[in-house]
């Protein structure tokens, strides 16, 4: 087991008056157990990555000790995770909250990194804690820490905890729940991009309870010409379930795609996912198998290929 020494906040002091404190100490840097049984160490950057995201999160870090709002609790902890420091991330949260107990948008952080960490109980009781506080009139924009190529905020706090909730019970095998988080979120699935990824899993989730009309129907929601900005690999396996690409197609990466590792496990679970549904599971444990052999241990595509591979062996 690998060690490293990182800085733990002193979040407490974040609510009072004084000024905060930062302590090192030794901890050991595994952010996680797989649900292979593997340990999940923080993920590493290239050097130019890093230093931009650290700049960030001191600049995150600074703005939260000079105003402990609610929103800057929920930045701290955004970019703490985008640095892999999950668990860290989740303690801001958890800080946070005691400071603004009503908050669903911190609930909804918390929950999403729970799902990072594998504890999927955990995520979905901090999704039910932030449906059942938010509006449900209102789509209220979130805006984006890494932002797409339109540098244009595409997704909603409301988008957002459903989306997410149907994930952590899918995750779990529980497809009928996942079902109905999925079938609110698609109520909330306001742009093309929001739609395939919604779509896309909830097809799957329908694919396992075994409604082939229903998810039929889903895919009829997907044609060529949509305009898709960020969530291009969903718009593919979408694609792929309707038979207009080849499985094989989503396994064979562009040598030009900016994180080809990334593009296999999200594409890669889909392809999985698609041979499992269709009887073939000797080829989709190939294909899981793929998935996780990547480093990208944090996508959601890499979490799910555990799932199945936890499930089946």
């Amino acid at each position: 087991m690998k060690y490293l020494y990182l800085p733990l906040l002193a979040l407490a002091t974040f609510a009072g008056c004084e000024k905060p404190t930062q302590k090192a100490v030794d901890i050991v840097d595994l952010e996680a157990i797989s649900l292979l049984g593997d340990s999940l160490f923080t993920p590493e950057h290239n050097t130019d990555t890093t230093s931009r995201l650290f700049i960030n999160m001191r600049n995150a870090e600074r703005r939260l000790r000079q105003h402990p709002s609610e929103e800057n609790f929920v930045w701290f902890g955004r970019r703490l995770a985008y640095l892999g420091r999950y668990r860290e991330a989740i303690d801001t949260y958890e800080h946070g909250l005691q400071q603004y107990p009503g908050s669903y948008r911190l609930h909804r952080h918390k929950g999403h990194r729970y799902i990072t960490l594998r504890q999927f109980d955990k995520a979905i009781a901090d999704f039910q804690q932030a449906a059942g506080l938010m509006p449900r009139d209102t789509i209220e924009t979130e805006p984006d820490g890494i932002p797409n190529k339109e540098n244009r905020p595409l997704s909603s706090t409301q988008f957002n905890v459903w989306y997410h909730l149907g994930l952590a019970h899918y995750l779990k095998g529980d497809f009928e729940e996942a079902r109905n988080a999925y079938e609110q979120c698609m109520k909330v699935s306001v742009n093309d991009d929001l739609l395939c990824a919604t779509a896309d899993w909830l097809y799957m989730t329908l694919r396992r309870l075994g409604s082939e009309q229903q998810a039929i129907d889903v895919l009829d929601t997907i044609h060529d010409d949509m305009n898709i900005i960020e969530n291009d690999a969903y718009f593919k396996r979408l694609m792929m379930y309707k038979g207009a690409l080849d499985p094989d197609s989503l396994l064979s990466v562009s040598p030009d795609d900016p994180d080809p590792d990334l593009a296999i496990a999200t594409q890669g679970y889909g392809v999985g996912n698609w041979y499992l549904c269709n009887g073939d599971t000797t080829q989709a444990v190939e294909v899981f198998r793929k998935v996780v052999e990547g480093r990208h241990w944090a996508a959601f595509g890499y979490i799910a290929a555990e799932a199945e591979l936890a499930r089946l062996w």
